[in-house]
């Protein structure tokens, strides 16, 4: 069982997954593929980036990190995640 933060939301783990399937995806990408507002999207990628999940490739496009991997493969318990500097 997938292991998440407190400050996580349902959405995030369906996010995480989309990108690992598709590869670099922007919120509306997100949003066309995951039935997810494109503002929600966004909003969560900028948390999960603040926590290293994804990170930003290029402005409003985000990639999977290996930690999220970790997660998604219940190898990584988010709440032990720090947000980054």
């Amino acid at each position: 069982m997938r292991k998440q933060a407190d400050w996580m939301t349902p959405s995030d783990d369906r996010i995480l997954e989309l990108i690992r399937e598709y590869g670099n995806l922007t919120p509306s990408a997100i949003a066309a593929k995951g039935d997810i507002s494109r503002q929600h999207a966004s909003q969560r990628c900028g948390e999960l980036a603040k926590y290293g999940l994804v990170t930003r490739v290029h402005r409003g496009l985000y990639g999977i990190t290996d930690d999220a991997v970790a997660y998604l493969d219940e190898e990584l318990d988010a709440s032990t995640l720090e947000p980054k500097g």
